[in-house]
């Protein structure tokens, strides 16, 4: 309801709604509405009460709370259910207990502060509090899990198109997980599993998108970035994760009818590493070759000296 009451007031922004239309429109009283007003000033959002005018909304606070994330969200289940936390370890860690406790797919876990935030390969996902994107998304598709990894990929394609609608910023995608902008690191994404051999029970997409820090720790400031730095002006963080959801969820309903194949091709559209020069660090071995093109599974085929072809399922890609 505090939702509707939102979106109400962003719909008619620098207008007076009356407490008689919101309160038809939420089928509430009148004493509700101006409790949850209340709820919302504490939330910070400055809001104008006026005698036989109503209310209008003055300021939006820059925040990811359940109702700013779902005011005017256009998805069927994505989002629809939010778990938000101001400081937590990882949203990973909490959408995978809460997804094993019964969450229903379309779950999404955020926090405003993640003090263990984690990226491939259990490196350190750099999180300051009231920054960025730190979203869990909890996904139970009806797929082998050997076609999990191919939701990473995915992933980054809706992040691309969300980022895009919200901001009009064009970024890149590295293969497997990484999305720049201007040649520097904005978005990491993480996919984990809860499967069985022979079944995937939910499959926890995680993501971090640098949106309006300005100060990166030493040791990443020469290589991150975010929106903020880059369009010069503080970007709306639930505005970016409205239009990610959106697209993620029309791409997911493509994938979970169609498979990877048109995927694929949009992934192409956006990706940096295929048709250069790279070296592919995995955990065993480094090569040097020609990335020649993804799989229709979305596993890197790399060329080297010889002729031959690797394909390469995890790794790190340096140009």
């Amino acid at each position: 309801m505090r939702s509707k009451l939102l979106q109400m007031l962003i719909d008619h922004q620098g207008h007076f709604v009356s407490g008689e239309a919101i309160s038809n429109h939420l089928g509430c009283s009148r004493t509700a509405v101006w409790k949850h007003i209340e709820e919302l000033r504490k939330a910070g959002y400055k809001l104008e009460a006026a005698p036989r005018k109503g209310y209008r909304i003055i300021h939006q606070p820059n925040v990811l709370t359940e109702s700013e994330i779902k005011a005017g969200l256009a998805t069927r289940y994505l989002g629809m259910n939010v778990h938000y936390d101001k400081s937590v370890n990882s949203t990973q860690e909490i959408a995978h207990r809460i997804s094993r406790e019964g969450a229903p797919e379309g779950t999404i876990v955020v926090a405003d502060e993640q003090v263990a935030g984690k990226g491939r390969l259990g490196r350190e996902w750099f999180s300051p509090i009231g920054t960025g994107i730190w979203m869990s998304m909890i996904l139970k598709p009806k797929i082998p899990p050997q076609q999990a990894p191919q939701l990473t990929l995915l992933t980054a394609v809706a992040v691309i198109r969300g980022v895009k609608a919200a901001t009009g910023i064009q970024c890149d995608i590295k293969w497997p997980n990484d999305i720049l902008l201007n040649g520097k690191k904005l978005v990491g994404i993480l996919t984990e599993m809860q499967a069985d051999p022979d079944q995937i029970h939910s499959v926890i997409i995680g993501t971090g998108i640098n949106v309006n820090e300005t100060d990166f720790p030493e040791e990443i400031k020469e290589i991150a970035t975010s929106l903020k730095i880059e369009k010069e002006e503080e970007i709306n963080r639930a505005t970016v994760i409205k239009r990610i959801l959106e697209h993620f969820e029309e791409l997911y309903e493509l994938f979970l009818e169609e498979g990877f194949l048109p995927i694929k091709k949009m992934w192409e559209d956006h990706a940096i590493t295929v048709g250069r020069e790279i070296t592919a660090r995995t955990t065993t071995k480094t090569l040097h070759g020609f990335a020649c093109g993804i799989t229709d599974d979305g596993v890197l085929l790399l060329k080297d000296e010889t002729g031959e072809i690797h394909k390469i399922y995890s790794a790190d890609i340096e140009f």
